[in-house]
């Protein structure tokens, strides 16, 4: 009796441990880039602080459950993902990879992941010569991106800079980024890489609302004494609220999904 019951726990046994070997194992999503992407809940005594600043990376996670991901199938190869928001304000694609930001996705980055690639606000800060990189240089610190990713059997997306929501006219939003989205597209088109034109399709998006409901309600101005860390109140019209943060975090599932379409 001993010997069956000894039987039937170590068939038990073999049971769970095959179900966890095969299932598998969650892709990550690595997102790099800007503080446009960044998760703020990361910075210390960030309700405080910082809120209600949000990135879009940091509410995307919710966009990727299992049922979502089934929509997903060919570019996530598993049941289960998980986002890896390494974005930070204030980098360009030449000071995110100088201070070892890069290097540190590299080390974990994994077959199959993939990594969101969304630069350009502080390359085309001309003002700024810590952060600025000019257009050929840009280009070739996303070639850099895209080739080492696709090294280590990963799949980089592209993704053109996030509108500002400026300028205005006629009921119409145009582009405060000059050369630089158009430098994710040429990139896109040598390299064969996946592009989501964020740019288009956020200015597309926030015009549908209207200036004064997106300046309101999507951006970061605030009224005075309405928040802890902004007493003084807030205008911003580069950085999201999480309302703004959603809509752009779905601008960028939506289109993931169309390049799942696209794969063969």
């Amino acid at each position: 009796m001993m010997k069956k019951y000894k039987f039937l726990i170590a068939a038990f046994g073999a049971i769970l441990l095959m179900s966890f070997i095969m299932k598998p194992k969650p892709v990550k999503v690595y997102l790099i880039g800007d503080s446009t992407v960044a998760d703020y809940t990361l910075d210390e005594g960030y309700m405080q602080k910082k809120y209600p600043i949000t990135g879009w990376g940091q509410v995307f996670q919710q966009f990727l459950t299992k049922n979502s991901l089934k929509k997903l199938n060919k570019l996530i190869k598993s049941d289960s993902a998980l986002v890896v928001d390494k974005a930070k304000g204030g980098r360009s694609t030449r000071t995110f990879f100088e201070e070892g930001r890069w290097k540190d996705v590299l080390s974990t980055l994994d077959k199959n992941d993939l990594v969101l690639i969304q630069f350009g606000h502080n390359d085309a800060a001309k003002d700024k010569p810590e952060r600025y990189v000019d257009i050929p240089g840009y280009k070739d610190f996303l070639r850099m991106y895209v080739k080492e990713t696709r090294a280590k059997g990963a799949l980089p997306v592209l993704i053109t800079p996030v509108t500002r929501n400026y300028p205005w006219k006629d009921g119409k939003l145009g582009s405060a980024h000059g050369e630089y989205p158009q430098a994710v597209k040429d990139i896109a088109k040598e390299l064969h890489v996946p592009i989501i034109d964020l740019t288009s399709l956020s200015a597309d998006f926030f015009i549908t609302k209207g200036n004064e409901f997106v300046s309101k309600h999507y951006f970061m101005n605030l009224d005075s004494a309405k928040y802890e860390a902004y007493p003084k109140g807030q205008k911003d019209n580069t950085h999201f609220q999480p309302e703004g943060a959603k809509e752009v975090a779905r601008l960028v599932y939506e289109e993931l999904k169309k390049i799942n379409g696209a794969q063969n």
